[in-house]
């Protein structure tokens, strides 16, 4: 396979990804806001904690997206200085092998690390935004149990 094909295919993955990390970004976002506006005239109650759990979920979706946001920042930005060290262009590293061979070492074990870390954030990010669903729908059958009991 050419470096042109494997490099089009990397960036379309890149592209997928960020695009479903977004895409989640805005359900968790869209999700606490329409919680806000359905409840804006309730009072408190025991009732509501169902709706608490799934708006906390859905905000900590929301933080874990943005975590791995940062995270996979972090390891593109080790994999740009990675290339250079091996290339002998790094400003700070320069073309001494014993530097480029040392330099390598840590910055791949800091792209490892950042992987690691963007890996679990993304993770996260699903598992937190399906709990606020199961969440919201626990609300969502309580309070339609409580008014059909209303009405008997």
């Amino acid at each position: 396979m050419s470096q042109d094909a494997k490099k089009q295919i990397h960036n379309q993955l890149r592209t997928m990804q960020d695009k479903y990390t977004y895409f989640i970004l805005a359900i968790s976002a869209s999700a606490i806001a329409l919680s806000v506006q359905i409840t804006k005239n309730d009072v408190f109650s025991m009732s509501l904690i169902p709706l608490g759990l799934a708006v906390l979920f859905w905000a900590l979706s929301f933080y874990f997206g943005c975590q791995y946001i940062k995270y996979m920042q972090s390891f593109l930005s080790s994999n740009y200085a990675y290339l250079n060290i091996q290339d002998g262009v790094h400003p700070k590293v320069g073309s001494n092998p014993m530097a480029i061979n040392a330099a390598s070492e840590g910055t791949m074990i800091a792209m490892e690390k950042n992987s690691e870390s963007a890996s679990f954030f993304s993770k996260w990010q699903f598992r937190l935004l399906i709990l606020g669903g199961s969440s919201y729908i626990i609300w969502h059958l309580l309070e339609m149990t409580m008014r059909t009991i209303g009405q008997n």
